[in-house]
């Protein structure tokens, strides 16, 4: 299992990624919401990081592949 310290670093490498070699999706990662469950402790969990992950990898492929398209 990740740790949380492991899986902002993929977020991160992930986003500068995005931004270098995508920067009109890049600019649409802040209406991205990262949604966290309700909890009395209102802390960020490995599912929670986990999940915004794997939002920012279905953007990034379906972004590639629809602009793929368009290039043909």
């Amino acid at each position: 299992m990740k740790t949380l310290n492991q899986l902002m670093q993929e977020i991160i490498n992930l986003t500068t990624e995005i931004e270098t070699s995508y920067p009109e999706l890049y600019k649409y990662l802040g209406e991205t919401p990262l949604y966290l469950e309700e909890t009395e402790k209102k802390m960020v969990s490995t599912h929670d990081l986990k999940q915004y992950l794997e939002t920012l990898r279905a953007q990034l492929l379906h972004h590639i592949e629809t602009h793929r398209k368009k290039l043909k």
